[in-house]
């Protein structure tokens, strides 16, 4: 191939905002999004541990399951018990393939509305779509009812311990109600038809709205008018979800990495390990038990910043692992790492070494979040 077709950069309805907030846009699973504002990446992190930020995610895929067989249909593609959800419940999820990879994580709530709403990955929109689409073919072939609706709506992060003072002004229900991982619909701050999820990708308190494209730019303005609240980009986003312990698609996790080996069992439900019928279950599951040849861990070290590929060495200086992502953490001011090592180094505690620079550098196995996490559980 001579040239490399590139697609031009996918904007979402906030892209002028973006930039008339002074926001540095660079290219991102295919979407032009900002990295960060006016503030540093470091001033921004902190304002949301501390305050309140807003994030423009609306590049993730929103998708609607319909029909009266759509929880078979999801529980045939993901690892979690979704009949087993309360309404208005949801979970992190993940789609896996029959080797046992991860395909994608998401997130599956299961609505009083009768749809399921699932938010996944905007990386793997594409793959996504394509094999909810396959599956659903296959479904109604064999007589299912069920039906996809994929969403055209914005969707923006609101994160941080200031968050539910701020849209608590705006909404007629009590937030106090809506807990970690659950959801609703409602009209906020006059904006009809929103569905908010108590959730993100921080480890902070925080929703995720998703909200009808002609007004996003009006409920983004009118949530910013609080004055503890600051808009943040994709490098905050990144330093707080991986002090919060959280995987990114694509470095931490993928198609080959297993939900064992990732750490992730606790995402399978406990009656799909009996019935074993989804994607990779004759792989995944025995894994359970007998454990994996490597594993996912969190590292601290300190000195200079440990990134994607650095490679980990045991105490003697062999290659065990390599690093996934890293970064400077602006709480701890030490670096945090994730990655995956041989199994006999993964216990928390142990002291190992990162290669930097082609130096050795010591660090210790940790146990993740790194810094604690402030869910609103009730």
């Amino acid at each position: 191939v001579l040239f490399q077709f590139q697609a031009p950069l996918q904007k979402t309805p906030l892209f002028d905002f973006h930039k008339q907030h002074g926001g540095k846009m660079v290219g991102f699973a295919g979407w032009s999004m900002p990295v960060q504002y006016k503030d540093s990446h470091i001033v921004s992190h902190m304002h949301t541990r501390e305050h309140c930020s807003i994030f423009d995610v609306s590049h993730m895929l929103q998708t609607k399951v319909h029909g009266r067989d759509r929880v078979k249909f999801m529980e045939s593609l993901v690892v979690a018990d979704i009949a087993e959800l309360k309404d208005n419940q949801g979970t992190l999820s993940l789609f896996t393939n029959e080797k046992g990879g991860i395909i994608d994580d998401l997130i599956v709530t299961k609505t009083d509305q009768g749809y399921l709403y699932v938010v996944s990955n905007a990386g793997c929109a594409e793959k996504d779509s394509f094999l909810m689409k396959a599956r659903l073919s296959e479904c109604k072939a064999a007589g299912l009812d069920v039906d996809l609706e994929f969403l055209e709506e914005a969707l923006i992060a609101v994160q941080g311990p200031a968050m539910s003072r701020v849209l608590q002004k705006g909404m007629k229900e009590d937030l106090s109600k809506l807990t970690f991982m659950t959801s609703t619909l409602s009209t906020v701050f006059g904006v009809q038809n929103c569905r908010i999820t108590r959730c993100g990708y921080t480890g902070e308190d925080g929703v995720e709205i998703s909200v009808p494209r002609s007004r996003v730019v009006e409920l983004t303005e009118k949530l910013l008018k609080d004055s503890e609240v600051k808009l943040a980009g994709l490098g905050a986003r990144d330093s707080l979800r991986l002090e919060a312990g959280l995987c990114l698609y694509g470095n931490d996790i993928d198609e080959t990495t297993t939900p064992v080996e990732a750490t992730l069992v606790w995402t399978i439900g406990k009656r799909r390990r009996q019935t074993k019928d989804f994607p990779g279950a004759d792989i995944i599951v025995p894994q359970i038990k007998a454990k994996t040849a490597r594993k996912r861990i969190g590292l601290v070290s300190t000195g200079p910043p440990v990134r994607q590929h650095t490679p980990i060495l045991s105490p003697d200086g062999k290659v065990i692992g390599e690093v996934t992502s890293g970064c400077p953490s602006p709480c701890l001011k030490k670096n945090v790492a994730m990655g995956y090592v041989d199994a006999a180094f993964a216990k928390n505690g142990t002291a190992i070494q990162v290669e930097v620079r082609k130096k050795a550098v010591p660090a210790v196995v940790t146990k993740m979040p790194f810094v604690p996490t402030n869910y609103y559980s009730g």
